[in-house]
């Protein structure tokens, strides 16, 4: 069989290198499947128009494309510091302080650190580089804190608290009036911060509910208490699906960690049919740079072995020189990757007594359509979870998947292996897109094309999923 089209998906992250109709056209030309929205950046009138840009061209280009809104979350920045920088020593103390501006050694942060940490925590500030402890609450806004190497701090740079127990209080203030804003946009994926619980995906269900939103949620593992087993598990469950938020992650629980809890969150999203995006720096050199690195190569390829639904570019494409080559050169390793080595086999222990069904049916659509040699697997769904079901199983070939629903249709753009096409409900809608296909040499020049429908026998209805087929198309 042609391979027509990668499994593994790319979501790219739009910037002022990206912001135009130009580029978000080229980029979809490129390879991206889908589109995230940093909204620790930005205004929303830039939104309204990337989001108008991107839907044209998804049009234009009869692709379905993605559109994820990234929550900033309690991702805590100092504050403006004097001439843009401050140099520390080991065994200095400063003052982080809420209520203040920048001057001697007292340094403004965006957050008010006082009601939330307790002496002896680590804190690691600008991003990592330079690793403190608390040593004291001065007052009801600021904390002191002692200085562990030498370096220098400077504006808005990111802080992380990684044994600080927030309690649930992950969403801010911002999150929630950009929720609001978010809920009112044509976006598919609300991505959550600084998860630490179940629960935090719980709460952001019920409010994306209240707002009336269809977007599904993706759970940002970036924090220590996130990767305890039990927990990971739950909000794997809880969640549509998780970000391997690796450059925060690494910092909070350390680097050695985050190939393991990768190749974890992998196999356990395989395991309960979610959504799996493996993100950061994945190709950072080519921000300066036209070509990746030969280790960059190597960490597409690991994600794509691995078995992620999606892999992630940052900086890379928000910020980058090169943003269109990044995703060819990514586009290019995925494709050479697929091809040459198989996706992992899943060590999905026991599955969960509700997915039985459902797995059943996806397994043997996809033993069927490799024993008769099919050109594809052609899924009716009204929700998406046919599709994702059968891509759970990472099937060595296409998945068609054939909707009513434009949100199915959207979200479905990330996922492994899957083409989605809007079409009506219909008994024929698997059948009349397979010829709809073949009729378009969608496969190449097969004189004749053999599909694996899977269906159910209420067209339309969710959960109805129930019969496979082999179809011949002359």
């Amino acid at each position: 069989m042609n391979t027509i089209f990668k499994r593994t998906k790319i979501l790219a992250t739009l910037g002022p290198a990206t912001s135009s109709e130009e580029k978000i056209t080229e980029l979809i030309d490129a390879g991206v499947n889908g589109f995230r929205f940093n909204f620790s950046h930005g205004s929303h009138e830039e939104r309204l128009d990337q989001l108008k840009w991107i839907r044209e061209a998804s049009a234009a280009s009869s692709r379905s494309v993605a559109v994820l809104q990234d929550l900033q979350g309690p991702k805590i920045r100092l504050g403006v510091l004097n001439d843009n920088r401050h140099d520390v020593k080991k065994g200095d103390e400063i003052i982080l302080d809420f209520a203040a501006d920048h001057h001697d050694n007292i340094l403004p942060v965006q957050y008010n650190l006082a009601e939330k940490v307790k002496v002896n925590e680590p804190i690691y500030l600008f991003d990592g580089k330079v690793r403190t402890t608390v040593i004291g609450i001065e007052s009801g806004t600021a904390i002191r804190l002692r200085i562990e190497n030498d370096g220098f701090l400077m504006s808005k740079k990111g802080i992380n608290l990684p044994d600080t127990d927030f309690g649930g209080d992950i969403l801010t203030e911002k999150d929630l009036k950009d929720l609001e804003f978010g809920a009112t946009q044509d976006y598919d994926y609300v991505a959550l911060s600084f998860v630490q619980s179940e629960d935090d995906i719980n709460n952001l269900r019920q409010i994306l509910a209240s707002h009336g939103s269809t977007a599904q949620i993706i759970a940002k593992v970036e924090t220590k208490a996130a990767i305890r087993p039990e927990t990971l598990e739950a909000i794997v469950k809880a969640s549509d699906g998780v970000m391997v938020a690796r450059g925060d992650l690494a910092v909070e629980a350390g680097a050695e960690i985050v190939p393991i809890v990768q190749r974890q969150i992998i196999s356990l999203c395989r395991k309960y049919g979610k959504l799996s995006i493996v993100a950061t720096q994945m190709m950072a050199s080519m921000v300066d740079a036209p070509e990746p690195t030969r280790a960059e190569v190597s960490d597409v390829a690991t994600a794509v072995v691995q078995g992620a639904d999606t892999v992630m570019l940052s900086d890379e494409t928000a910020n980058g020189s090169y943003p269109v080559e990044t995703v060819a050169a990514m586009r290019k390793t995925i494709l050479y990757t697929q091809e040459h080595w198989p996706a992992d086999l899943a060590t999905q222990g026991t599955v969960p007594k509700e997915e039985l069904s459902r797995n059943a049916i996806a397994r043997a659509a996809v033993t069927v359509a490799e024993e008769v040699g099919a050109n594809a697997i052609v899924a009716e769904t009204k929700s998406g979870a046919t599709a994702a079901n059968i891509a759970k199983m990472r099937p060595h070939l296409p998945i068609c998947a054939v909707t009513s629903s434009p949100r199915a249709a959207q979200q479905l753009a990330l996922t492994y292996a899957t083409r989605s096409f809007v079409r009506p409900d219909g008994e024929k809608a698997g059948l009349d897109l397979a010829r709809e296909l073949r009729d378009a040499n969608y496969f190449g020049n097969n004189e004749s094309l053999t599909v694996v429908i899977v269906s159910g026998r209420q067209p339309g209805v969710a959960g109805g999923t129930d019969t496979v087929r082999v179809r011949v198309i002359e």
